[in-house]
């Protein structure tokens, strides 16, 4: 087994190796002049079990090419399997035909990962669980859910009441509701347009009590801000927000620090800015997890164990 790394995030990478007790892979990734991106394995890899980690977080197209640069390297280099690690999918949310004349971007991107030369996906928190069956390759989704809840459990949060931000989200946080032995309530979402929801009303009983608001990413932040003013007018107590996928694009972090939230618990899928780190985040690991899930496909024994 050997483990590589593209620029998308190598601090988690780094992190994965250390827990599987190996050295990162060597491998030359730089850009020319105009752009285009060269990769070179500097090590021997025929007949090897090669992952190579690589979120597809922003800058998305750039982070997706050098995926799919690597992918062809090892592939044209006899790898015996080729795992793409992306504890982010880039391009997840344009999973259906919304409206007419659009493409399905993550059918797309499952396409190219493939004839690219990944034989597997491990992936973590999908935007929608059945892009796995984009895939005509296996794919292993993780969950993060074990990781923030372990944190949230420490807490010994009183009177606590899960609320999901939109309708989609409700079956995740009912798992984490489940989980927590807690409350759920549910924020009806209008979208207006992409990267703008409005925040319609609160379905379910907040006033008064402690809230964890439980969603797969925060992109723009607009949905989570949206969503803690109107729980807010609802006179809950404190209120926090978990979510996987810190990308944090655009306004995000401005929109973070005005919400006054009491705490913002994040993961490492994506590699954040800090910059963008607010006094109120709490950004948990997911190397174990995944360094258990890459060490499961190596041994061939199950992933599933890891899911609950």
């Amino acid at each position: 087994m050997k483990v590589f790394s593209g620029n998308a995030n190598p601090e988690l990478a780094s992190e994965i190796c250390e827990h599987l007790g190996l050295p990162l892979g060597e491998a030359k990734l730089t850009t020319f002049s105009d752009g285009e991106l060269y990769f070179q394995i500097l090590e021997n890899v025929r007949g090897k079990d090669i992952f190579v980690i690589q979120p597809t977080c922003p800058p998305v197209n750039n982070n997706m090419m050098e995926l799919l640069v690597m992918l062809d390297a090892f592939k044209r280099s006899s790898a015996a399997r080729i795992t793409a690690v992306m504890p982010y999918y880039g391009y997840a949310r344009q999973d259906r035909k919304d409206k007419p004349r659009v493409p399905i971007s993550s059918k797309l991107v499952a396409d190219l990962l493939t004839a690219a030369g990944a034989d597997r996906i491990l992936t973590m928190d999908l935007h929608a669980g059945q892009i796995q069956g984009f895939f005509n390759i296996p794919v292993d989704h993780l969950f993060a859910a074990p990781v923030l809840i372990d944190y949230i459990r420490k807490l010994n949060i009183p009177d606590l009441t899960l609320v999901s931000p939109d309708a989609g989200g409700v079956e995740r946080t009912r798992a984490f509701a489940k989980r927590l032995n807690a409350d759920l309530a549910i924020v009806d979402k209008r979208r207006v347009s992409p990267n703008h929801a409005e925040v319609m009303h609160v379905i379910g009983h907040v006033q008064g009590r402690n809230i964890l608001i439980v969603d797969d990413m925060v992109d723009t932040a607009g949905t989570l801000v949206n969503t803690v003013s109107a729980i807010r007018k609802k006179k809950a107590n404190r209120i926090l927000a978990c979510a996987t996928h810190a990308v944090l694009s655009g306004p995000a972090s401005e929109r973070l620090r005005e919400a006054a939230l009491d705490e913002i618990i994040l993961t490492n899928t994506v590699s954040i800015d800090k910059a963008k780190i607010l006094p109120n985040m709490t950004v948990l690991s997911v190397a174990r997890l995944l360094a258990e899930a890459v060490g499961s496909i190596h041994e061939e024994t199950s992933v599933s164990d890891l899911f609950v």
